[in-house]
């Protein structure tokens, strides 16, 4: 960290990069296949503390990146979880030690299928190996060990981040005290699945596609990639939102009918696809997407035995308006927990703008994960009764969560 950023009261941040696995000891995939080694680019923000014990690492959602809170140089706006993370907020920089990274597969500094396969010298392209939710956990994990940090105090994540942390927390239960899952899921519905699906498909059908090798040709499947971000963001938000943000605004004063821009709605769209194919990876959405679809960690008859040998103590949240990972998503993970009989809280948050509200200055929800956080620590392991109630040990003047029915 250097000076202040002229436009913040932060702190500049810059994004490293850690060597991990190699040749000798690859990174073994899940679903079959190795990599010889991957970079990883990271953030951490405040200070590890003598006792070690107050890292908290943040998962990201789909299209996010390890550039979670304060500011880059010439930035003009900050991090994408800076309401959430930094100075006196509900993941309070002035206590924990934060660790954010881009995820394996990601497209902004970690190695993903665009990334350049040691064994050809040009991008793997589709010769990538498909992933799975567990391989982010394990490069997870050894990013906290390069780094020199031997337990975490709670790893946080909304949406896909949600469930890495939903993994991370039933497979490595010692690495970690605490485990918040917002706006998440532990089982992709089948209208969730056809929405990825459309997406990949608008991706591969592209003219400028080729078969995954379009770095080859200088080109890339924009005009797909951007369709799939335009439809996923319908998505991400309410008809509510939508209709108090634009309504049936034109876009132009006066405006010709036919098949051009004549609402906001559709302008707002099209940027939203436009920015997109700037910053993100046409193979990175297609890997990344398919990893949520076959996530299921219930589905194992051993899920909850690692767990509920050495409880973590869980936050499930939802907002009331997100039809994407709606609240029966939240309340089928807190049922299968509770049932494990593991310290378990739940709190769905009123909430007007979809999905994304995860993302927003919601006072309630940020209070609800600070004190979550920061609330007196329970005792661990198999000396922790089952199935406590964790919202009774909140400071009163926090809104309680409520057990899920």
């Amino acid at each position: 960290m250097t000076s202040p950023h002229p436009f913040a009261s932060e702190e500049l941040v810059t994004t490293q990069c850690a060597e991990l696995f190699s040749a000798e000891d690859p990174l073994q995939l899940v679903r079959g296949g190795h990599l010889p080694g991957i970079t990883v680019a990271y953030e951490t923000y405040g200070e590890l503390n003598e006792a070690g014990d107050n890292a908290v690492f943040i998962c990201h959602a789909l299209t996010g990146d390890a550039h979670a809170s304060g500011w880059h140089t010439g930035d003009t706006r900050p991090g994408w979880w800076n309401n959430l993370i930094g100075p006196g907020r509900a993941v309070d920089t002035r206590k924990w030690f934060v660790i954010a990274d881009n995820l394996l597969g990601g497209c902004q500094g970690t190695t993903g299928p665009s990334a350049l396969n040691p064994q050809t010298g040009k991008p793997y392209g589709l010769d990538f190996p498909l992933l799975d939710m567990h391989d982010f956990v394990t490069v997870h994990r050894a990013l906290l060990e390069h780094l020199g940090v031997k337990h975490l105090h709670a790893a946080v994540g909304g949406s896909l981040g949600g469930m890495q942390v939903l993994d991370w927390a039933l497979t490595s239960p010692g690495d970690l005290d605490e485990a918040v899952v917002i706006a998440s899921s532990s089982q992709l519905t089948a209208q969730n699945i056809a929405f990825s699906a459309v997406g990949r498909e608008a991706i591969m059908r592209d003219v400028n596609f080729h078969d995954g090798r379009f770095a080859d040709y200088g080109t890339g499947p924009g005009q797909g990639l951007a369709v799939a971000r335009m439809m996923a963001h319908i998505t991400y938000t309410s008809e509510k939102g939508f209709e108090e943000k634009f309504g049936r605004r034109p876009q132009f004063d006066a405006s010709q009918p036919g098949f051009g821009i004549d609402f906001a709605v559709e302008s707002y769209l099209e940027h939203q696809g436009s920015v997109f194919i700037t910053r993100f990876d046409a193979l990175s959405y297609l890997y990344l997407t398919r990893v949520m679809d076959y996530f299921d960690p219930f589905a194992r008859p051993d899920a909850l035995d690692a767990v509920a040998a050495d409880p973590v103590n869980f936050l499930v949240m939802s907002f009331d308006s997100d039809w994407r990972f709606g609240t029966d998503h939240s309340r089928r993970i807190v049922r299968h927990l509770l049932a494990g009989g593991l310290p378990v809280s739940f709190r769905e948050i009123h909430a007007p703008w979809g999905h994304d509200s995860f993302l927003l200055r919601i006072d309630p929800y940020l209070a609800t994960v600070r004190a979550f956080l920061e609330r007196p620590r329970l005792v661990r392991s198999n000396r922790l009764p089952s199935r406590v109630k964790v919202h009774h040990e909140f400071p009163a003047q926090i809104p309680q969560t409520e057990v899920a029915r």
